[in-house]
């Protein structure tokens, strides 16, 4: 699997569909917004590849006390394919013996995804996750938040992420 760093000036509409396509509205940050927090945060936006297909992307926030693994997508027609496997391993080596964190839609919240978050769930348990049992409401949409490696995670540890984010992007 080849793997490409993602920079503002090779950002193509192909991975914007991807994203776009992914994630429900309401967890995206504008296009353009992410695009330009790539260099302003230095994220890791990684695309994965078979030869020329693209198959999926990551976007990890690099922070000197864990990493914080913001999006994770995979084409819908790659799915249970073990692509998704395949990045995880990648990624979980880069960042080897450092603390990781993920949030992700709330398996225990009552939705019509409940099915796939629970999936999803199991798939981060499997490879090595833990629940924090730190959750954060946004709206109606209630996130649970995942940890590897070392150390702990708190509502104080998440609430400095966003204010990290905040300094770059406001949502409100």
């Amino acid at each position: 699997m080849l793997q490409k760093q993602i920079t503002p000036a090779n950002a193509d509409a192909e991975i914007r569909l991807l994203y776009e396509t992914a994630f429900p509205q309401e967890e995206q940050i504008p296009w353009d917004d992410l695009v330009r927090l790539i260099d302003e945060m230095h994220l890791d936006f990684t695309a994965y590849y078979d030869n020329d297909i693209l198959i999926g992307f990551t976007i990890v926030y690099p922070r000197p006390s864990f990493n914080w693994y913001w999006y994770f997508a995979v084409k819908e027609e790659l799915r249970g394919k073990g692509l998704g496997q395949q990045i995880l391993n990648q990624l979980i080596e880069k960042y080897k013996g450092q603390s990781c964190v993920l949030d992700m839609e709330s398996p225990r919240q009552e939705c019509a995804n409940k099915e796939q978050r629970q999936r999803r769930h199991a798939f981060y348990l499997r490879n090595g996750f833990r629940d924090t049992n730190v959750y954060r409401c946004w709206d109606d949409l209630e996130m649970t938040i995942m940890m590897m490696g070392p150390g702990t995670f708190t509502l104080q540890d998440w609430d400095e992420i966003v204010g990290e984010l905040r300094k770059y992007w406001t949502w409100e």
